[in-house]
Formats: C-alpha cells, structure tokens, sequence
C-alpha cells in the first residue's frame, strides 16, 4: 500500500485527474504494487525553494511497504519516476527531488487493523 505525497510550487491546473491517474500508474509500475493499493496526494502552490532557488519544483515522496528499503531498488524507481515527471511537467531534473521512505506492515492501518494482521 504506497503513498505518494507531491508537493509543488507549480499551480493546481498542471495537476489534472489525468495527471493524477498517470502519476499512479508510473508509480504503481515502477514499485511493482497494483495501482488499486496506492495512495496519492498531490499539493500545489506551495511557497517552496530547491537548491537555492524558488524557480517551478517538484518534492515527492514515496512511502511503501518492501520496495522502498535498498539504494539499489531505490535508484530504479527514481529513474523511471523523473522519467515521467520531467516529462509531464517540463522541469528540468535539478527542480525535482524524491524521497523513500520504507514502511513495515505495523505502520500502516487499515480496515480498523495495521497491514501485519491482514
């Protein structure tokens, strides 16, 4: 069950359903998960600055549950993740930065439980 969590400086109109929906899926492949398990949010015009400049950016996060845990996992999914976002947004890959969190089964609550005991 990952989570992913963009925020931007760029306004809420370059984050269309479309947007969303492509996003889950890149996403969704990249991690290996099913696109029905994931979980985004998308926060636009914030007040943000990368490397020094407020220039259009982009600061994702991806939180998962066995696929976010080694640098060498890691490195693929950033590939294939900026891949998209440079892509759909037109930024440069200095405007955008990723972070991976890796999640156990016990920190993440579902259906009244955590995902360890389903």
């Amino acid at each position: 069950m990952p989570f992913i969590d963009l925020e931007s400086n760029l306004p809420a109109s370059k984050f269309s359903e479309e947007f969303l929906k492509k996003l889950c899926t890149v996403t969704a492949t990249a991690l290996g998960k099913p696109e029905e398990r994931m979980n985004l949010v998308v926060k636009p015009g914030l007040p943000m600055l990368i490397a020094g400049s407020c220039s259009p950016c982009v600061m994702l996060s991806v939180s998962a549950i066995g696929v976010t845990d080694t640098a060498e996992k890691n490195k693929e999914h950033s590939a294939k993740i900026f891949q998209f976002l440079t892509g759909e947004l037109g930024l440069s890959e200095d405007r955008i930065v990723i972070r991976f969190y890796a999640l156990e089964p016990m920190q993440v609550g579902k259906k009244g439980t955590v995902m360890s005991f389903l």
